[in-house]
């Protein structure tokens, strides 16, 4: 029992992670889209 608990949780911190990635992958993004703008603005 304890063992499928701690696999669920390792899981769901795996999921949580790869989400939080995902969404500073888009940040970056956007921030790095910006600087080029900038750069290219001069």
């Amino acid at each position: 029992m304890e063992i499928s608990l701690i696999k669920i949780f390792f899981v769901l911190i795996i999921i949580i992670t790869f989400y939080a990635v995902i969404r500073n992958l888009d940040i970056i993004k956007i921030i790095l889209i910006y600087f080029k703008d900038k750069l290219l603005g001069k």
